[in-house]
């Protein structure tokens, strides 16, 4: 039973990680609403445990759904259609495909149905186990998923190889009760699965980032060599020699007319991408560059395709890396630091709204920046913003950040704007004086609220139709699969810790990204300190006598009220030793005890499975309250976190105050 339960969670983990990457990478619009896919597995995990003691079928919806939904998204993907134009959530392209509104409810409905199924085989493995045990098993599968798809992610294997990895687990988990079943519900949808993924992996002739589908094509324009990427389905780079990239569109220049130092000894590229920037730098005459570029496979099609070769010179040294995190953590000063169309197109996984560059245009971040020019250097934006406001918040952004007004050149299609910032206003050559063009320009992002692509403070009526849609039909799925809400009402105190911890690890996951980088290792390294970390509040449990649940809500409240009041700017000032050290005690003190309490309710609750599917429910709630940081700031979550378990401590029972 042991190595079933771990088998079946790693499964569970591994297939919600596998959903959320391949959707992504096909329907567009999950480059920006991957959370949906989220709240989806959180749901469909939560109506499995609930589904299991009322039937004893085995689940064979679940294949069945995912080669469904593989075949439909296989059939119908939502790409960008390039010669539109418009807007497509903060990117410029119109898409082709089913709308958002079609599409992803289909999505969300499918992939609940889905993660029901390896939900189901873990919960029926709780009964047969002690509690406590049951729950530890499920964490070490939980580790073992994670680990595998980080493995794969970092030897960039493809959809097919997740597809079979899926049909290996359905085969071992799901036993054949009849031959023509087996054959029918599991080994017919597999070979869908292994199929459809096979046919995209040989044909797209794409190639798998961390964070991407990549393809690229390479083609001649009027003689000219040129690389196209695509990422995700969007156009995103284009590699062309820099003497042709200058020609054609002389703004790339700007920042070098812009900028009166004349020396360029040392030279900063954030968003180097396939090279094009680093080939321009190389032909002011720049002597060295840190080139910085977050994604291996979009640096790996420079370095094999660029016309240039800008990777091949001696004067230039790659990092793979964060921008914010690079200019974080070296204490290099440059002649110039070019901010070069750093666009991630994709959210980091398990934060709403955080992209990948989000943290690189905050307030805080442009001060980083300034503080690593040397005396009579420069610092440097360019991009197609495409909304007014949007160039105005950005110089506004440079403005407050150094002291001074920064020259704006706009020219181009597309609002394309490269925004310029001095040392001093002595380091700067401006064409005419910039000023906002309107009155109601958004103040500059921060730290704690780095939407950068959010006009106001608020929610997008988007979001709140589609959450309040999603909640209603997990509602409905509760009750037609739960039977009656009185059933949980005991567990009424698991559904709010649920809650309160999917915000307190968002508010981590976001922490970590600010402090270490929005890069995919130290996503993984967080999601897997956080099971690390209930795992070691199940083994106290388990092993030793733990204080009152008293006790342990007040351990909870204090470690927020820490983690409330120490700065995220303090952190950034410490070595990055001590800094680790400091922002994982902070981060887990509350977690380590929070799941001490939930183990210690488990332990003793009449309904293993009930009570487990309450506190899931709970998470794909607080799933939907992530929203509120853009309202109200990632810091504040804590506020509301603890709020959360203030309300589950009172609605402790009493026999269980002890």
């Amino acid at each position: 039973m042991r190595p079933r339960l771990i088998i079946a969670s790693a499964f569970m983990l591994f297939l919600e990680l596998a959903l959320i990457r391949w959707t992504g990478s096909n329907i567009v619009h999950l480059s920006y609403f991957t959370n949906f896919v989220l709240l989806g597995s959180f749901l469909g995990i939560g109506l499995g445990f609930l589904r299991v003691g009322r039937s004893r079928r085995q689940p064979y919806y679940s294949p069945v759904m995912l080669a469904a939904l593989v075949l439909i998204v296989s059939f119908f993907p939502v790409q960008v259609n390039r010669e539109a134009s418009g807007i497509l959530y903060f990117t410029s392209l119109t898409t082709s495909g089913p709308p958002a509104w079609a599409i992803l409810p289909v999505i969300f409905v499918a992939v609940a149905l889905v993660m029901m199924g390896p939900a189901e085989l873990v919960g029926r493995c709780f009964p047969e186990l002690e509690r406590l045990e049951a729950y530890r098993y499920d964490l070490v599968g939980s580790l073992c998923g994670i680990g595998l798809f980080t493995s794969l992610s970092f030897l960039s294997a493809p959809p097919l190889v997740w597809g079979l990895v899926a049909a290996a687990a359905y085969g071992v988990l799901l036993r054949p009760t009849s031959l023509i079943r087996h054959l029918a519900f599991v080994v017919v949808p597999a070979l869908l699965v292994v199929g459809a993924l096979g046919i995209e992996t040989f044909t797209s002739g794409a190639i798998w980032s961390p964070y991407y589908k990549v393809t690229h094509k390479t083609f001649e324009r009027d003689g000219v060599p040129i690389m196209d990427i695509q990422v995700n389905g969007i156009p995103h780079q284009q590699a062309i020699p820099a003497a042709t990239r200058l020609a054609w569109e002389p703004q790339y220049g700007k920042a070098y007319e812009r900028a009166v130092t004349k020396t360029l000894d040392d030279v900063l590229i954030v968003g180097a991408g396939s090279g094009t920037d680093v080939a321009i730098a190389l032909s002011k005459g720049a002597k060295h560059i840190d080139a910085v570029e977050i994604d291996p496979k979009l640096r790996e099609l420079g370095g094999l395709y660029h016309p240039d070769k800008p990777y091949d010179d001696p004067r230039v040294t790659t990092h793979i890396n964060d921008g914010r995190a690079f200019l974080e953590q070296t204490g290099k000063k440059y002649d110039l630091i070019l901010f070069a169309l750093p666009d991630s197109l994709t959210l980091v996984s398990g934060a709403s709204s955080l992209r990948l560059e989000s943290y690189l245009f905050t307030e805080q971040a442009l001060r980083s920046a300034r503080a690593h020019l040397k005396p009579g250097g420069a610092f440097s934006m360019y991009n197609y913003y495409r909304e007014i406001w949007l160039m105005d918040r950005l110089a506004a952004t440079a403005q407050a950040a150094f002291g001074h007004k920064p020259c704006v050149d706009v020219t181009g299609w597309g609002q394309q704007a490269v925004i310029t910032a001095g040392l001093t206003p002595a380091d700067q050559l401006c064409g005419p004086e910039w000023a906002p063009t309107f009155a109601d320009t958004p103040p500059p992002t921060t730290d704690d609220r780095p939407f950068l692509y959010l006009h106001d403070t608020s929610i997008p009526a988007l979001y709140l139709i589609a959450l309040g849609l999603i909640l209603l039909a997990s509602l409905i799925a509760v009750r037609l699969v739960a039977g009656p809400y009185r059933q949980m009402r005991p567990y009424a105190d698991l559904f709010l810790l649920g809650v309160a911890f999917l915000l307190l690890e968002t508010k981590n996951v976001t922490g970590f990204a600010l402090l270490f980088g929005t890069t995919w290792v130290v996503n993984a390294i967080v999601f897997a300190g956080v099971l690390v970390a209930v795992l070691a509040a199940v083994e106290v449990t388990r092993r030793f006598r733990t204080p009152s649940l008293q006790v342990m809500y007040g351990i909870i409240i204090a470690g927020l009220v820490i983690g409330w009041l120490v700065p995220n700017s303090w952190l950034l000032t410490l070595p990055t030793p001590l800094r680790a050290l400091v922002a994982v005690v902070i981060a887990f003190l509350p977690i380590f005890a929070a799941n001490v309490v939930f183990a210690k309710r488990f332990a003793d609750t009449d309904n293993g499975t009930l009570a487990f599917g309450a506190n899931l429910l709970g998470a794909m709630v607080g799933g939907c309250l992530e929203y509120t940081a853009l309202v109200v700031g990632y810091n504040t979550l804590l506020v509301l976190a603890g709020l959360l378990y203030l309300g589950a401590f009172f609605l402790l029972p009493r026999t269980a105050r002890v």
